[in-house]
C-alpha cells in the first residue's frame, strides 16, 4: 500500500514572521485523488516543493512513491514547441504527439512555433499533452486549468479520472467536484483532510463556521453574566464579613459565626464562577481559528454618459489577412456584464486589446465611444515589481483603499512590504485586481482575472461584481463565475 505521512512538519522561509507550516501531521492514502485547496499565499505550492524534497524542513515527511510535478519546467522557452514536447517524453513519436493535440483541439502547427510565442492556453495544451504521453508517477498537479478552455479542462477531468491518485491544485470548483474524492485544506491554523470533493468540504466547512460563530456569541453573554455576578457575589461576601464588627441596632452583638458561614458561601460561589468563566474562556479561544472572514469588496463604478460603449457588426479578427473566428455582432450598454468565451487561441483577448486601443487588425464594423475611462486586469503578471506603496501611487489608486482591498482579499500586512515579484501568482493577480476594483471607470475590461485567485476571492468578486453592478466585458474560463456574473455571454467560433 502507497502513502505519505507528514509528521510534525514545520517550514518558514528566512526572514519571515511566521512559518508558512508549523507541527502540521496528517495522513494520505496515494490512491487518493487529492484537492489541495486554501487561500493564496497560504502555502499550496511550498507543501508540493516540500515533498519534492527541494526545501530544508523540520519534521518527517516518508512516503513510498516517486513524485513527478506539473507544470513541467521549461528551462529554454525560445524553443521550438516539438522540440520540448521530446524532451519530456522521448519515447513518444510525431503521430502520437499530434493526435493528442486534435483531442485538445489544437491546431498542429503550434507545435512548430517557439514555445515563448504561444499564447498562455496553446503552452498549457503543449504541457498537456507531454503529460499524457509521459509515463508518470504519483502525480503534483499546480494549478494545470490556468488559460484553460472549457473543452480542454474537460479533457483533463478525463484523463485524471483514469489516474490512480494524484494531489491537484486547483480553484476551479467545478473541476474539483469533477475530478477529486478528498479535499486536503490549508487553514489558518492546520491542516485537515476530508473525504469527499468540494462542494461536499465547502457545506461541511460552512456548518462548522456558523456553528464556532455561533457559539462564540453565546460564550461571550454568558461571560458578561457570569462575570457580573461573580463580580456582585464577591461584593456580597465583602459586606458581610464585614458586617461581623457591627451592632444591631438594640446594641446587642452580631452572630459573628453565622455571618461567617455566610460570607464563606458567598465567596465558595464566587470562585465557582470564576472557575466557570475561565472555562468559558478557554473554549471561545479555540474558536474562530480557522473561521475565514470574507468581507465585501467595494467598487465604485461610473455610468457613461451615451448608453451605447462598443457597437460590433459582423465583425472579425485577423491574423495574417484570415480572420480566426465566424463573424460576430454585440453591443456593450451601460449596466452589460459581457463574458467573451471560445476555445484558446481563437482570439478572445485580441479583442479586449482592440477596446484598449492596440493597432489590432480586423475586418467588418467596430465602434467604441470616446473618452471612456476604463480599468483593466490582464491576463499576466509580468512587468510587476517595486512594492505597494509605489505602486498604488504609479496607478493613481488610493493607497489606503487599494491596501484594505487586498486585506480584504486576504493578502496579510505583512505582504505588504514585499517586494511584488516575491508574492506568489495568486496575490500577484489580487494586486492587479485590488488596482482595479479601486478604480472608478465606466467600463472594466478583464482578461482572465481569475487565473491564481483562490475560491473564496472569486466568490468575493462575484458578490461585489452582482451587488455594484459595473459595465464589464471579461475573458474567464471559470464556468461557475461566467454563469453567476455575466448577463450576456458572446462565444467565439471558427
Amino acid at each position: 500500500m502507497s502513502f505519505i505521512h507528514v509528521n510534525q512538519l514545520s517550514f518558514g522561509y528566512d526572514g519571515a514572521l511566521k512559518d508558512v507550516f508549523e507541527n502540521v501531521s496528517f495522513y494520505m492514502d496515494t490512491d487518493w485523488k487529492l484537492g489541495l485547496i486554501g487561500r493564496n499565499g497560504k502555502g499550496k505550492t511550498t507543501f508540493l516543493k516540500l515533498l519534492l524534497g527541494q526545501y530544508e524542513y523540520q519534521g518527517t515527511i516518508s512516503k513510498n512513491v516517486e513524485f513527478d510535478y506539473f507544470p513541467f519546467e521549461i528551462k529554454d522557452k525560445e524553443k521550438i514547441a516539438i522540440e520540448i514536447v521530446n524532451e519530456i517524453t522521448p519515447s513518444a513519436q510525431d503521430w502520437e504527439i499530434i493526435k493528442e493535440l486534435n483531442l485538445l483541439q489544437a491546431n498542429p502547427e503550434i507545435l512548430y512555433r517557439t514555445f515563448c510565442s504561444l499564447s498562455g492556453g496553446e503552452q498549457e495544451k503543449i504541457l498537456l499533452v507531454s503529460l499524457f504521453l509521459k509515463e508518470n508517477h504519483f502525480l503534483l498537479i499546480d494549478e494545470p486549468t490556468n488559460h484553460l478552455d472549457v473543452d480542454t479542462r474537460n479533457h483533463l477531468a478525463q484523463y485524471l479520472k483514469k489516474k490512480k491518485g494524484f494531489i491537484l491544485v486547483s480553484h476551479d470548483r467545478i473541476f474539483l467536484d469533477e475530478v477529486v474524492d478528498h479535499i486536503i485544506a490549508i487553514n489558518n491554523t492546520n491542516i485537515e483532510i476530508q473525504k469527499g470533493n468540494f462542494s461536499s468540504w465547502q457545506a461541511n466547512k460552512n456548518a462548522q463556521d456558523h456553528f464556532e460563530l455561533t457559539q462564540n456569541e453565546k460564550l461571550k453573554k454568558d461571560i458578561g453574566r457570569l462575570e457580573i455576578a461573580s463580580k456582585n457575589t464577591a461584593n456580597w461576601s465583602d459586606k458581610v464579613e464585614k458586617s461581623k464588627y457591627n451592632t444591631t441596632n438594640s446594641g446587642s452583638s452580631i452572630d459573628k459565626g453565622y455571618v461567617g458561614h455566610m460570607s464563606a458561601k458567598m465567596m465558595k460561589k464566587s470562585k465557582v464562577m470564576e472557575k466557570r468563566i475561565d472555562k468559558a474562556i478557554d473554549e471561545k479561544s479555540s474558536l474562530l481559528k480557522n473561521v475565514e472572514r470574507m468581507d465585501a469588496l467595494k467598487m465604485v463604478p461610473l455610468e457613461a454618459r451615451q448608453n451605447v460603449l462598443v457597437v460590433a457588426n459582423h465583425f472579425q479578427i485577423q491574423y495574417r489577412d484570415n480572420p480566426i473566428f465566424h463573424p460576430i455582432s454585440f453591443e456593450i450598454k451601460n449596466g452589460d456584464r459581457i463574458a467573451i468565451t471560445g476555445k484558446n487561441g481563437v482570439g478572445k483577448s485580441s479583442i479586449l486589446k482592440l477596446m484598449l486601443g492596440n493597432q489590432i487588425a480586423y475586418c467588418g464594423d467596430f465602434k467604441m465611444a470616446n473618452h471612456l475611462k476604463i480599468s483593466y486586469v490582464s491576463q499576466t503578471t509580468e512587468g510587476l515589481s517595486g512594492n505597494l506603496k509605489d505602486f498604488a501611487k504609479r496607478s493613481n489608486v488610493e493607497e489606503d483603499i487599494f491596501k484594505a482591498m487586498l486585506s480584504k482579499m486576504g493578502v496579510s500586512s505583512a505582504e505588504f512590504e514585499k517586494d511584488i515579484q516575491e508574492m506568489s501568482e495568486g496575490q500577484k493577480k489580487k494586486v492587479l485586481l485590488a488596482k482595479s476594483i479601486s478604480e472608478s471607470a465606466e467600463l472594466y475590461i478583464w482578461d482572465e482575472p481569475l487565473n491564481y485567485i483562490d475560491i473564496l476571492t472569486r466568490m468575493q468578486i462575484e458578490e461585489a461584481i452582482l451587488k455594484y453592478q459595473p459595465t464589464i466585458i471579461f475573458v474567464e474560463h471559470d464556468e461557475t463565475f461566467v454563469r453567476k456574473v455575466a448577463t450576456k455571454v458572446v462565444e467565439l467560433g471558427f
